[in-house]
């Protein structure tokens, strides 16, 4: 059996934040009555239960919160990806997301590590939000 890649499912709810990954931007919501941002997507504010959310690009940068390093393919699927640099990264605006860490060796992966976006496609040709290191030295 030949195993293909699991696509993230964009509903209408999310679907502003996959058109931004189209466009090479990061999309948050943020709450017009309280400020908060918000991640994942939602129909109303966590914090308020306000309604009001309006989607707006952030430039994505971030501190690495918490990683794990999947030396096991964490699904068949996955095989060729190993090892595998887990991550929760807290961006700048205080959200949390999920995603992996790119073009960093391992050992040099530490718990409040700057990150930056790194947009690229899947097998599919999807646009996935990534993260590599935020080197001021570097030119993006």
């Amino acid at each position: 059996m030949a195993w293909t890649l699991p696509l993230a499912v964009a509903t209408p709810t999310s679907q502003p934040f996959w058109d931004g990954l189209e466009k090479g931007e990061v999309r948050l919501q943020q709450c017009q009555d309280c400020h908060q941002w918000v991640f994942y997507p939602r129909t109303h504010c966590p914090r308020c239960l306000s309604e009001a959310l309006q989607w707006n690009c952030v430039d994505g940068r971030g501190s690495l919160h918490s990683f794990t390093l999947a030396r096991v393919p964490t699904a068949p699927h996955f095989a060729d990806q190993v090892p595998q640099i887990l991550a929760i990264v807290e961006l700048d605006e205080g959200v949390h997301l999920t995603s992996t860490l790119r073009e960093v060796d391992p050992a040099q992966v530490s718990i409040g590590m700057r990150l930056r976006p790194c947009i690229e496609p899947n097998a599919e040709g999807l646009p996935l939000l990534r993260f590599v290191p935020d080197d001021p030295c570097s030119t993006q």
